[in-house]
């Protein structure tokens, strides 16, 4: 697939991570369609919240023709809408530096540090401690 894209024209690449899901975005100018992991995205996130995110940063910069490839996987949809809209993000940042600006202003280039707090020895959870009993 990496070759095709190389003979039909030049592709910007970038990774997007959120919680533990990781996206590879590919942004091809002068293509269309916007597919993750093979399928449209409006068939492959569910809702609408996740069809918003991962379409947020395509939606600020249309401007010309762009078609988007991503590779998604880890944690759960939602997570991974979140980091197909970083690392498309990133992608156009690569593909022209003047979209650094709005796509700041939207607050589309953080990376949301939230993880899953580990779970410690002697607790039920990250932070559940066991029931006491006085008796």
């Amino acid at each position: 697939m990496a070759k095709d894209s190389k003979k039909e024209g030049k592709y910007f690449e970038a990774v997007g991570r959120r919680k533990t899901a990781v996206a590879r975005v590919r942004i091809m100018p002068g293509e269309t369609g916007f597919t993750v992991n093979g399928l449209d995205y409006k068939k492959y996130f569910k809702t609408d919240r996740d069809r918003e995110s991962a379409y947020a940063p395509l939606k600020l910069i249309s401007s010309e023709k762009i078609g988007v490839s991503a590779k998604a996987s880890g944690s759960g949809l939602p997570s991974q809408a979140g980091a197909v809209s970083l690392g498309m993000a990133r992608a156009f940042i690569k593909m022209d530096a003047g979209h650094r600006p709005t796509l700041k202003a939207a607050g589309l280039l953080t990376r949301d540090p939230r993880m899953v707090e580990r779970k410690k020895y002697g607790l039920k959870k990250a932070r559940r401690a066991p029931q006491w009993a006085k008796r």
